[in-house]
C-alpha cells in the first residue's frame, strides 16, 4: 500500500495531508510546498562528508548512505519532500549493464547499444535486483513521518541516450541516427527501457515512496513531433503501469518549453517546467487538470538575498492561478550554492504562500 492512499473505510496514511501531496493533487494547501531537484547532497558539507571515498553507483547501493543522504537537505532545509537518492542508471547498472559513472563526466557505458544484437543487454528488472531500493525507502519511511518520499527513475528517452552516445552527449547524433534509420530498433530499446523503468518506479511505490518523478534530462533536444511518434508511447507506457498505485506521477525534463503539453499529454499527473518558460505559460500549453512544478532560475541563487526573494515572487506571481504548484528551482542544485540561500528560500517561500 502506497504512503499515498487512503482507501475508503480506511485512515489516510501519515503523507497523505501533506502540502505537497495536496498541490499535487491540486487540492487546497496551507502553504506552496519546495522541494529541490539534487538536493541530495550536491552542496551540503554532510553530503561530500558521508561520500568522501565513495564512488556514485557503491553510494546508491548501500541502504544506510541512501537514507542518510536521502535526510540531510530535509532536516537542513526543512523542504515539503525528500527525493529518493539514487541515480538515473542504477536499474541499468542492477541488470548488468556494464557502466560506470566517472566524475566529472558521468554515465559511461561500456558496450554501447548500436544493432539489434545489443538489446541483449537488456533483460527485465526484478525486485531482487534492486533490494537495496526496499531497504532504503523502509528505512526513510520510518524516519521521515509525515515527510512525503519521491521515487524517481529515468525516462526512457534519456537511458537510451546514454545507452546508444554510450555516455553524456551535446547533439546526441547516435541517439537521433538510430530513431531516423531504424524506427523499429528503436521503438523496441525504448520499450524494453519503460518495461525496466516501469518495474523500478513500482519497487519504490510498493516500498512507501509517496509520489514518483520521471526524469527526461535530454528529451528537449527534440522537436514535438519526433517526440509524439518516437518517445511518448515508452513514456505513456511507464506512466500507466504505476497509474493503478495512485500515487501522483511528476515529469520532467529540460528545455523542454516546446514540449510541455505532450508531456502532460503521456500521463503525468504534474508537470515540471525548467526556468524558460513563466509557469503562467506553462498552465496554456499544458492544458487544465495538471498540476505544475517549479521554476526557479537555479542561477539565481548566487545573487543577492533581496534579487532571489525578487525572482521568487516572480513565480510565485505566476502561480498564482495555478490550479496546483510545487515550488521547485527548473533545474537542479548545483554543488557550488550556498546551503543556507536554499535554506532562506524555502522559508521565502512558505512565508510568503501561509494561508
Amino acid at each position: 500500500m502506497s504512503a499515498n492512499h487512503s482507501p475508503a473505510g480506511q485512515q489516510p496514511t501519515a503523507t497523505y495531508e501533506s502540502a505537497f501531496l495536496k498541490a499535487c493533487r491540486r487540492e487546497p494547501v496551507p502553504h506552496t510546498p519546495v522541494w529541490f531537484m539534487r538536493q541530495a547532497g550536491r552542496s551540503l558539507p554532510e553530503y561530500l562528508k558521508v561520500r568522501e571515498g565513495v564512488p556514485m553507483l557503491e553510494s546508491c547501493m548501500r541502504p544506510d548512505l541512501v537514507a542518510e543522504i536521502t535526510l540531510q537537505p530535509v532536516r537542513r532545509h526543512h523542504v515539503d519532500a525528500a527525493i529518493y537518492f539514487s541515480d538515473i542508471v542504477v536499474p541499468l547498472k542492477a541488470i548488468g549493464v556494464d557502466l560506470d559513472i566517472k566524475p566529472g563526466v558521468g554515465p559511461v557505458v561500456q558496450n554501447p547499444i548500436r544493432t539489434r544484437a545489443d538489446l541483449a543487454q537488456l533483460r527485465d528488472l526484478s525486485p531482487e535486483d534492486v533490494w537495496y531500493v526496499t531497504e532504503a525507502i523502509g528505512l526513510l519511511t520510518a524516519e521521515l513521518g509525515e515527510t512525503p518520499l519521491i521515487g524517481f527513475a529515468g525516462a526512457p528517452f534519456t537511458l537510451a541516450s546514454y545507452l546508444v552516445e554510450g555516455g553524456p552527449s551535446k547533439n546526441h547524433e547516435h541517439t537521433k541516427a538510430l530513431m531516423y534509420s531504424d524506427p523499429q530498433l528503436w521503438a523496441d530499446l525504448l520499450d524494453r527501457l519503460a518495461e525496466i523503468t516501469s518495474a523500478f518506479l513500482k519497487v519504490q511505490i510498493e516500498a512507501g515512496a509517496s509520489a514518483v518523478q520521471l526524469f527526461d534530462s535530454w528529451v528537449g533536444a527534440l522537436a514535438p513531433a519526433d517526440y509524439r511518434r518516437s518517445v511518448m508511447p515508452a513514456s505513456s507506457k511507464v506512466f500507466d503501469a504505476v497509474a493503478s498505485y495512485g500515487v501522483p506521477r511528476i515529469h520532467f525534463g529540460v528545455g523542454t518549453g516546446e514540449l510541455l503539453g505532450l508531456m502532460g499529454e503521456a500521463g503525468a499527473d504534474v508537470v515540471g517546467v525548467d526556468w524558460r518558460v513563466p509557469l503562467d505559460e506553462a498552465a496554456r500549453r499544458v492544458g487544465p487538470g495538471k498540476a505544475l512544478q517549479g521554476n526557479l532560475d537555479p542561477a539565481v541563487l548566487f545573487a543577492s538575498t533581496e534579487a532571489v526573494e525578487a525572482k521568487t515572487r516572480e513565480v510565485l506571481d505566476a502561480a498564482a492561478g495555478l490550479e496546483g504548484h510545487v515550488f521547485n528551482l527548473g533545474h537542479g542544485v548545483m554543488p557550488s550554492m550556498d546551503p543556507d540561500a536554499l535554506t532562506r528560500l524555502v522559508e521565502y517561500v512558505h512565508t510568503q504562500t501561509a494561508r
